[in-house]
Formats: C-alpha cells, sequence, structure tokens
C-alpha cells in the first residue's frame, strides 16, 4: 500500500510539473502574440480592424480543420448559447482594445497593466458567482492597484492613450475569464474555445473589408496568419495545463509572463522596462501571489469545515 500511495505521489508531482511546463508554453506563445501584434501595428501600417479579423479568421480557419467541418454543428451547440456569444464580444473587445494599447506601450507596459485583470475577478466573482472575498484579500486587491498606479504614474508620467486602451482591454478579460469559470458548468472546452471566434470573425468582417489595406510583402502576410496560430495554440496549452495542475499551483506562474514579454521586447524592439514599470510590476506579482494564497487557504477551510460537517 505504501508503494502504491509513493507512485501515486509521484505521478501527481509529475502532472504538477507538466501542467506548470505546459503553462509556460503557453505564456511564450502569448507573448508571440503580442510582439507580433505590436510589429504589425507598428511597421505595417495596416489597421487593427484588419489585424485584429485575421487574427480570430485564422484561428478559425485553424480550429475547423483541426475538428473538422463535420464537427462545427456540434460545436455550436451550448446550453448557455447567449453567455457564450457575450464572451466571444468580450474576447474582441480585450483583443482590439490590447492591440491598440501596443502601438504606443511596451510589451511589458501592456503585460503589467493586463495584471489587474485577476484582481477584478476577485471583485466581481461575488455579485457575478456569489464567490465573496474578506478583507485580506481586499487588502491584496488595493495594494495590485497601487502597483498598476506605479506604472501608469498619473500626472507625473506623459499621458499615453495606450494606458487607456490596456485598461479597458483588461477590462474585458476580466469578465470574459468569469464567464469562462461560470460556463465550465455546462459546456466543453471546446465549444467554449469555438464561441470564442465568432465575434472576432463576423462581426470584425466588415469593419476589415472597408479599411482593408493589402500587406506589402509575403512576410507581413506570414506575421498576420501566424497570430491565429499563437492565439489558438497558446488558449489550448493554456487549458491542458489545467488539466494537469490546480489553479492555485499555476497561477503564481502567469507572472512568467513579465520574463517572455521583457526577453521578446528586447530582443525585437530594442525595448527594456523602466524603473517604475520593475517597481509597479514587483508590487502587483506580491499582491496577486498573496491572493492566490488567501484564496487556497479558503479553499482549504471550507473543505475541512465540510469534512467536519460530514463526520457529524
Amino acid at each position: 500500500m505504501q508503494r502504491n500511495a509513493g507512485g501515486e505521489t509521484a505521478e501527481a508531482g509529475t502532472n504538477v510539473l507538466r501542467g506548470i511546463g505546459l503553462m509556460c508554453v503557453a505564456l511564450v506563445l502569448f507573448s508571440a502574440l503580442d510582439g507580433t501584434a505590436k510589429y504589425i501595428a507598428t511597421r505595417s501600417g495596416l489597421p487593427v480592424s484588419q489585424v485584429t479579423w485575421l487574427r480570430f479568421m485564422s484561428q478559425f480557419v485553424l480550429v475547423v480543420l483541426t475538428f473538422g467541418v463535420l464537427a462545427v454543428p456540434h460545436l455550436l451547440y451550448s446550453r448557455k448559447w447567449m453567455h457564450q456569444m457575450v464572451r466571444s464580444f468580450l474576447m474582441l473587445g480585450s483583443t482590439m482594445f490590447n492591440f491598440m494599447a501596443l502601438k504606443t506601450l511596451r510589451l511589458d507596459q501592456t503585460l503589467t497593466i493586463g495584471f489587474l485583470a485577476p484582481f477584478i475577478v476577485a471583485l466581481l466573482a461575488g455579485p457575478f458567482l456569489g464567490e465573496w472575498i474578506r478583507w485580506r484579500r481586499m487588502l491584496a486587491i488595493i495594494v495590485g492597484f497601487c502597483g498598476i498606479l506605479v506604472v501608469v504614474r498619473p500626472g507625473y508620467a506623459s499621458f499615453e492613450v495606450g494606458m487607456i486602451f490596456a485598461a479597458l482591454g483588461t477590462l474585458c478579460y476580466a469578465v470574459f475569464m468569469l464567464l469562462t469559470r461560470y460556463l465550465t458548468r455546462f459546456d466543453p472546452p471546446e465549444v467554449t474555445i469555438f464561441y470564442s471566434m465568432l465575434a472576432g470573425v463576423f462581426v470584425m468582417a466588415p469593419f476589415a473589408i472597408a479599411e482593408w489595406i493589402w500587406p506589402a510583402d509575403a512576410f507581413t502576410w506570414a506575421l498576420l496568419l501566424s497570430t491565429g496560430l499563437w492565439g489558438g495554440l497558446g488558449h489550448y496549452i493554456f487549458i491542458l495545463a489545467y488539466r494537469h495542475a490546480p489553479a492555485s499551483t499555476l497561477a503564481p506562474f502567469i507572472y512568467f509572463g513579465l520574463i517572455t514579454h521583457t526577453a521578446l521586447g528586447y530582443l525585437v524592439f530594442g525595448q527594456l522596462p523602466d524603473g517604475w514599470t520593475i517597481a509597479g510590476a514587483m508590487i502587483v506579482i506580491a499582491s496577486g501571489v498573496y491572493l492566490v494564497h488567501r484564496e487556497h487557504v479558503t479553499a482549504t477551510e471550507r473543505r475541512k469545515a465540510e469534512e467536519e460537517t460530514a463526520k457529524s
């Protein structure tokens, strides 16, 4: 029995390491998506509507080829299709605002502002999902917001409209995450992934066509089409990571994205984060890790209380 227990423990440890590895791979792909979008936005002169539409369209084609055309009716069947469509529009808003922010901000700046999403999720989980937070986590949220203020430095640093776009994208993504958590109770992951592309494919099509500018060369075409690969594959691997390791274990590794974004920003654009961004990011990361810790403690206390109730 002890040997079996040890084998199960070793297998669980292997799964956790696999989940962490998959999470890191997903974050590298997300960095590639943002880096590619920034390169296109700043050096190709193509409109955001066209870049956004091609990002979703290329992923749509990739998903259809992966699952097969005959699987599309099955992928469209949802028990909560209206919620899925709202989530799809939020995905579109998050992507478009992020691409607009990348025109003027560094990769590390947009990502650090994006780190605010888990804090917004924690705040909104109460009224949306009934998952109310206590004072310790509320304090962590306030500290995390202060970290974002260190990055933005309102009234002291030169104003960049990209910061507003980054904040709007973060808000869209936070509500998107809440709906994702809600929809896991009703629909399988492949249905949710398929729906997430629909608004970007069909709603953005007329805007992209109206503002269409033909890419200058094959390299620009390759970059445009690769955005669907980075985004689609990244989200798929992201989901796989959560199948191998619990959310509380993986959550702190999301901040690995700051390293990948910073490295790509330096290698491609010659940009490094300034001292304010580094300081603000460290505050946000510290408060985010503490927030995850408190969620783990709360879940453990709830589980123990349920076990005691069951015994009695």
